[in-house]
């Protein structure tokens, strides 16, 4: 596992998508359970299911989607956009819409992990952390 833990579940999404393999297999911190739990929500991935390994460590096994006879995946695109090294803190007024609304962005606020049309709606700012489309 990587030391950045959220870019974690972004990154699998894509190999995942890449390679259109049914199931990908994430490490589960409390993080990266709400940012699946928004893609579920939101419809971008079908189910998680969180599970123990035998050696204690917690993961996450991720169904993806898609659709069509060429199975295209529902996530085009998944960009990191705050990183370790370069914050980005935007004010409620700032805050994007990814793709008019089509997408969305994952954002870290008071109020927890939410996606950019709850922190409008909330009236909230805080740091973005990734858009998926």
């Amino acid at each position: 596992m990587a030391n950045d833990a959220i870019s974690t579940v972004p990154t699998a999404i894509r190999n995942g998508n890449t390679k259109r393999k049914a199931m990908i297999r994430i490490p589960a911190t409390k993080m990266t359970e709400r940012v699946v739990d928004i893609l579920v929500e939101e419809g971008f991935i079908r189910d998680a299911v969180k599970h123990r390994h035998n050696d204690g460590k917690d993961f996450m096994d991720v169904s993806l989607k898609y659709f069509g006879k060429k199975r295209n995946p529902y996530i085009a695109v998944t960009r990191r956009i705050s990183k370790p090294g370069l914050r980005v803190y935007l004010d409620r007024r700032q805050i994007p819409k990814i793709l008019g609304g089509m997408g969305i962005a994952i954002s870290s606020t008071s109020h927890g992990l939410i996606t950019d049309r709850e922190a409008r709606h909330k009236k909230i700012g805080g740091e973005i952390l990734c858009h998926i489309w």
